[in-house]
């Protein structure tokens, strides 16, 4: 599989929607971990990361103008132990719950389906990131709708064990921007994995759609002990 530029994956695509990359820098010292946010709507525009925790929440920028917060107000960051779950929606806490009482993340998950926003029928993106005396791997799901029919959900897991250095895995809800929007297709790209968080950070928000990008989170966690660093950027900044 050719590792693919996140750069040109989101400058070429105008409305990925919501996305998640997990991986390992080059130098295999620490885990990398980015979720993004996206909107067409006033209602999805109107939003920003703040912190919860050793995670973070999506919080209404201007509360008076929050029509609908169903599918838009969640916890995408959560942190059970040593592992991280980063998701697009609710389904963090039941990833939480279901681990918490010793279900794997497939598990966890089947409960919950894709979103009830047809027609569009929106995946639910799922990751989680495990470090354990030094070791590090990673599993990603998306739950999506069967070509578009909300009668049937199709599950996919895809696990990484001890993930190369300098690459990960991105998913994201939307092939392109459409009407209705069309679900991810295929398993998680390869692509590759900034050392720097700064500059993982400065790649993904300088190269997210102007008009259509909302907020960014990205964590590098060291592997060896733990230590985290967290970068946050708000298009909505009071």
């Amino acid at each position: 599989m050719k590792v693919l530029s996140l750069e040109q994956e989101l400058k070429s695509n105008s409305y990925p929607g919501r996305g998640i990359v997990l991986g390992r820098t080059a130098d295999k010292t620490k885990a990398a971990a980015a979720y993004f946010i996206m909107g067409r709507s006033e209602n999805s525009r109107n939003r920003v990361f703040v912190n919860q925790g050793e995670g973070i929440r999506t919080q209404a920028f201007d509360p008076s103008k929050l029509t609908d917060p169903s599918l838009i107000i969640y916890a995408p960051v959560r942190v059970l132990g040593n592992k991280t779950i980063v998701t697009n929606g609710d389904q963090t806490d039941t990833i939480y719950q279901g681990m918490d009482k010793q279900l794997t993340f497939e598990q966890s998950l089947r409960s919950r389906e894709f979103e009830p926003d047809g027609p569009n029928y929106t995946p639910r993106i799922s990751g989680v990131m495990h470090i354990e005396n030094g070791k590090y791997n990673y599993a990603m799901s998306i739950l999506k709708s069967c070509n578009g029919n909300p009668e049937s959900c199709v599950r996919y897991t895809f696990a990484y064990e001890n993930p190369l250095g300098g690459e990960g895995r991105f998913i994201h809800t939307y092939m392109h921007d459409g009407d209705p929007l069309p679900s991810f297709e295929g398993e998680p790209k390869l692509v590759a994995i900034p050392d720097s968080i700064e500059e993982m950070t400065d790649l993904l928000w300088n190269s997210l759609n102007e008009e259509n990008k909302v907020s960014l989170f990205v964590r590098y966690i060291d592997i060896a002990i733990g230590k985290y660093e967290t970068k946050i950027v708000n298009k909505n900044v009071k």
